[in-house]
């Protein structure tokens, strides 16, 4: 797979959910700035070349007008849904500028299962490649949640990561594992080729007490965990790397379930999206700032092509790394070939949750807004408290309003904690806490 056969694939760029239909939305992909606009003359998501062809600027900081067409920024020319530009306000009358050359370039884009697709490649060449979904997810019954963030870390980096079920118990000890479940993982390889390559783990998790896991490398940008935990629910872990640029991707995590009973959908159905993204913001971190760091180190020895070298592949739990490296290397599936990682960042950049997530995330942005707009009514309520106390002097006033003045207290504390946690992260991984 050359570097042009990755252009030749669908990617998600965005949960449609978290698209704002009343303004465009830029996103990079192999590279190539994107702007994303939804079409209301064509009721569908476009997405352009991020730059106007009249003066080069990026049509994402411009806005959509009053006729629903993408507007430059710059001088107000409107582009339609296929890319003709509609209006020059500067043509004098009776010109007629060159269609050709006045034309965004557009890409083909599809909605799926919750995610918006564009095609990296030509656009005439889109009908003849399927999207990358999870054939199960077709089918009715299952309570999906949903997270993504941009990540510090190449596509093929990310997928080693996830790929790898061995790392668990120890880097997400205290989040979604525990040290204590620790084993071999005789896993085996039961097909491969092109397309990518599928896996069975018999035992499967936590020393065989959630059923054999079968996994899927859907090349070049999807995998899944699929497993029946008997009593429970039949669990897959989902994840899509659409690479960014060099050393940059977005993750699209997904937990669905099928669950054997109806109150844990319930339960889980209470708490707010932006908390659960919260809880996913720490599994993340977990491993982001030493897969950051080791990436740069296998990109001095040779990247893919020397893995095997590079790295000690001492057990049978390695076979799901060594399998994508095998690939990577029979099928040229480097998505950046001799383009060198960017420097590496400090801690604090890699701990950044609103620029890599919550400006993105219209559950977190409204999260946040809602945090700021009432906490000056939270941190007036202990000084009305006093006021009434103050004001009636009465046993029953003097207990409801100290109560009331300790709640705000506590819950203005609890505002300042969310705000923090949706800003960024503290770089104190759960796993090493004192035991």
């Amino acid at each position: 797979m050359t570097q042009s056969a990755w252009h030749q694939h669908w990617y998600p760029v965005s949960y449609l959910r978290d698209l704002d239909p009343a303004r465009p939305t830029a996103f990079t992909l192999l590279g190539e700035d994107l702007v994303l606009w939804w079409d209301r003359a064509g009721q569908l998501w476009r997405a352009f070349a991020d730059v106007c062809p009249h003066r080069l600027v990026p049509l994402s900081q411009g806005r959509i007008n009053a006729g629903g067409e993408l507007e430059c920024p710059y001088h107000g020319w409107s582009f339609a849904g296929d890319g003709h530009c509609t209006a020059i306000p500067q043509a004098e009358p009776g010109a007629s500028p060159s269609a050709v050359r006045s034309r965004c370039r557009a890409y083909a884009t599809a909605e799926a299962q919750g995610l918006l697709f564009v095609f990296a490649g030509e656009a005439a060449d889109a009908a003849a490649v399927p999207l990358p979904l999870v054939p199960v997810l077709e089918e009715p019954g299952w309570f999906v949640q949903d997270t993504f963030r941009d990540l510090p870390m190449d596509a093929l980096t990310l997928l080693e990561n996830v790929l790898d079920v061995s790392h668990v118990p120890f880097t997400h000890h205290r989040t979604v594992g525990k040290r204590e479940n620790a084993a071999p993982v005789v896993a085996t390889i039961t097909g491969s080729g092109p397309e990518g390559f599928t896996a069975l783990w018999e035992e499967g998790p936590r020393k065989g007490k959630l059923g054999s896991q079968r996994t899927t490398y859907a090349a070049p940008g999807l995998m899944w965990h699929d497993l029946t935990a008997p009593g429970f629910a039949r669990i897959l872990t989902v994840v899509y790397a659409t690479p960014i640029r060099r050393g940059e991707c977005r993750l699209f995590a997904r937990f669905p379930f099928q669950f054997q009973s109806r109150l844990p959908p319930l339960l889980l159905g209470l708490r707010p999206r932006w908390l659960q993204h919260i809880a996913n913001h720490t599994v993340l971190e977990d491993d982001q700032v030493f897969l950051h760091w080791q990436e740069r180190v296998l990109e001095q020895r040779g990247r893919s092509g020397g893995a095997e070298r590079a790295f000690f592949l001492a057990t049978g739990a390695d076979v799901y790394v060594k399998a994508l490296h095998d690939w990577v290397n029979d099928h040229d599936g480097d998505p950046f070939p001799g383009q060198p990682l960017p420097p590496r960042l400090d801690r604090a950049a890699l701990m950044d949750r609103w620029t890599s997530h919550g400006q993105h995330c219209a559950s977190c942005r409204g999260a946040l807004e809602g945090l700021r707009r009432w906490r000056p009514l939270v941190q007036a309520i202990p000084w009305l408290a006093l006021l009434a106390i103050a004001w009636w002097r009465t046993p029953p006033v003097l207990v409801a309003g100290l109560l009331l003045a300790a709640a705000a207290v506590l819950l203005g504390r609890r505002f300042d904690r969310w705000e923090r946690l949706l800003l960024a992260g503290d770089g104190e991984p759960p796993r090493n806490r004192p035991d």
